[in-house]
């Protein structure tokens, strides 16, 4: 956003300082000093008497009269011929180059711009027949571009500082709604659903902000779609939980009342009463985690002690199919967090790995610290010899009720909520997750949650007793 603001101002700004400059260089220019016009008007003049002055008396009288008339007008002149200066002696070079024409006189627009060494020159051919010129040096403060005291740079710092300070104000006015909604738009992507660019107190109905009222809006609607979502999945889950209360204890008196050849059905019962079970347990767990970090219980956590009960469960469950769980913990993994919860997404991510990976193969664990800078994570990845995610789908395998393959998923029994548990769980934590697949074949899943140092620690409990 500084860089749209400094793009406007500083785009504003060379354009007002530059008209300003022009506008006082060019008023200036086009003004000619009274002195000068008066000077421009006695050159005809001076350079006669200077040419009759060498006419009769050589260099010595055009010396003298020269000197005179440089006392008299408070700046030098010197006369030229087609063979040079007749003063006698070396002259200064910008007379040389206003009598060869390399300089601009200052009764030229051009000549003018330049405040050093403004010249005047004036050129005559009498009845010897040799050309003279007379080449007048202005005397100081007649300069009519600049003045009295040569550049008028008050003036043109005066409008340059004016313009900057209304070209700061002008950018200023025109990124800040912007800056306002780019904010707003952090927030929200971030899960902050409160959050407002404030557009209704946004004065004036200009087209930014009409933008910013109507993101505000845009929040707001969104906002309440997703409080109703939530409120839906809550009460659904909690009113399933009792009808399926009393459907298990209907199966249980069904199993003691009825005989032999019903018992399939009744376990078939039993199996789909479970995963509703399951289920209304994971979508709590969401409704749980949509309300925010508000609602975790916060401790100290050993994740390397969760890491390897997971992965003996794991291990155990795995065996069904001829798969192994292997866990490599390379460092001690300190973090404060929901225990459960955190077990939760560490547990959902490998059982879907052992969910998918080959038969007979291998879900390989690894945790480990890693330091950037003062940043301390533990990283924790769980790789699988599984088909693998299409790359397309591996952000969105993380989002509720997502699955890859509808026929799949059922017959490993997901329902898309285990990943979409760890992602929101993870997040809570203040860390991340993403998945990839891997070169050698499979998926791969990466956690990375901050870790709570133990002199942070240590110096966080004396901060809280002192």
């Amino acid at each position: 956003m500084r860089r749209l603001f400094l793009k406007i101002f500083l785009s504003f700004w060379g354009a007002q300082a530059l008209f300003t400059v022009l506008a006082i260089l060019v008023t200036m220019a086009m003004r000619p000093a009274r002195e000068v016009s008066s000077i421009e008007a006695l050159q005809p003049k001076y350079l006669n008497e200077a040419v009759d002055a060498y006419q009769a008396g050589g260099v010595e009288k055009l010396r003298d009269y020269l000197h005179n008339l440089s006392d008299a007008q408070h700046g030098r002149s010197v006369l030229f011929n087609e063979q040079g200066a007749l003063t006698g002696h070396a002259v200064r070079p910008q007379f040389v180059e206003t009598m060869n024409g390399q300089r601009r006189t200052a009764d030229t627009f051009l000549g003018r711009i330049n405040p050093r060494f403004q010249m005047l020159k004036t050129s005559m051919t009498p009845s010897d027949g040799h050309t003279y010129t007379l080449v007048t040096e202005l005397p100081a403060g007649q300069n009519p571009m600049f003045g009295p005291n040569g550049v008028p740079g008050l003036g043109i710092f005066i409008g340059v500082l004016t313009s900057g300070l209304v070209c700061y104000f002008l950018a200023l006015f025109l990124t800040s709604p912007v800056l306002r909604l780019r904010q707003a738009t952090q927030k929200l992507a971030a899960g902050d659903l409160s959050a407002r660019a404030g557009g209704k107190a946004s004065p004036g109905g200009d087209e930014i902000s009409q933008l910013v009222r109507d993101f505000d809006l845009m929040a707001e609607q969104i906002e309440k779609l997703v409080n109703a979502q939530s409120r839906l999945l809550k009460d659904i889950s909690h009113e399933l939980r009792s009808p399926l209360a009393r459907l298990t204890v209907a199966l249980e008196l069904a199993r003691q009342r009825t005989g032999p050849e019903a018992q399939s059905a009744l376990e078939r019962i039993s199996l789909e009463s479970s995963r509703m079970n399951e289920l209304i347990g994971s979508l709590m767990t969401v409704a749980r985690l949509d309300s925010g970090a508000g609602g975790l219980r916060k401790a100290p956590v050993q994740l390397e002690a969760i890491i390897e009960e997971v992965a003996r469960d794991a291990a155990f469950e795995a065996q069904a199919r001829n798969c192994q769980v292997e866990a490599e913990i390379l460092d001690e993994l300190p973090v404060v967090g929901d225990p459960a919860l955190l077990r939760s997404a560490i547990e959902n991510v490998v059982r879907n790995a052992t969910r998918y990976t080959g038969d007979g193969t291998t879900v390989n664990i690894r945790a480990e610290r890693s330091q950037s800078g003062r940043l301390a994570e533990a990283v924790i990845r769980v790789s699988d010899l599984g088909p693998g995610v299409p790359d397309d789908c591996l952000d969105k395998i993380f989002q509720p009720f997502y699955r890859i393959d509808d026929a799949r998923g059922r017959s490993t029994g997901g329902v898309g909520l285990g990943l979409a548990i760890t992602d929101q769980a993870v997040r809570l934590h203040g860390g991340s997750v993403k998945a990839s697949n891997l070169p050698e074949g499979g998926l791969g899943v990466e956690i990375r949650l901050p870790l709570q140092l133990v002199g942070a620690t240590e110096e966080q409990h004396t901060t809280v007793a002192s």
